[in-house]
């Protein structure tokens, strides 16, 4: 979303702040803060520019999507949901953001990547694989249920469930 007057350092550094604050951990201060904003920017090659706009105002696609990736590297969330990341990237745009994901990857976050297609899992393998219809999970497997899929397509995984939930 965008949010013309707010800078995006001012919109990260209120939610970080926030954040700490809630978790009684001590504010940053201005100097540490840049300091973890220059490191985190590195994990998707965010150009200092962007961070110095206004939130979102102006940028493209594949920018917006970086500074998601960028936003959750600072903030640092146990569970990350990232719902068709791979939508109007570029190739290379979609091997950054992949890329700053797979860095964040740790024992102690997870992420939910939702997509329909394979690219983005050529970049970010994942550990599990679940399919869903109708709001239901009906097969989940390892990361080799993603070729197959991509093989097949989703019409033998329903008939072969009978569309239910297992």
């Amino acid at each position: 979303m965008e949010i013309p007057g707010v800078s995006n350092m001012n919109f990260l550094r209120t939610a970080m702040n926030e954040t700490r604050k809630a978790n009684g951990q001590a504010e940053l201060g201005g100097k540490d803060f840049l300091t973890l904003v220059r490191e985190r920017a590195k994990l998707v090659e965010m150009d200092a520019d962007l961070m110095n706009r206004n939130l979102n105002v102006g940028f493209s696609g594949g920018e917006k999507k970086r500074n998601e990736i960028f936003q959750m590297a600072m903030l640092e969330p146990k569970l990350g949901i990232l719902d068709e990341t791979d939508s109007g990237l570029d190739i290379d745009a979609l091997r950054i953001v992949a890329g700053g994901v797979n860095k964040l990857r740790s024992k102690d976050n997870a992420f939910i990547v939702v997509t329909h297609y394979q690219r983005l899992l050529d970049y970010i393998v994942p550990d599990v694989v679940h399919v869903m219809a109708d709001g239901r999970i009906i097969k989940s497997g390892p990361k080799e249920l993603a070729l197959e899929l991509e093989a097949k397509g989703y019409d033998w995984v329903k008939e072969s469930t009978g569309g239910n939930s297992r």
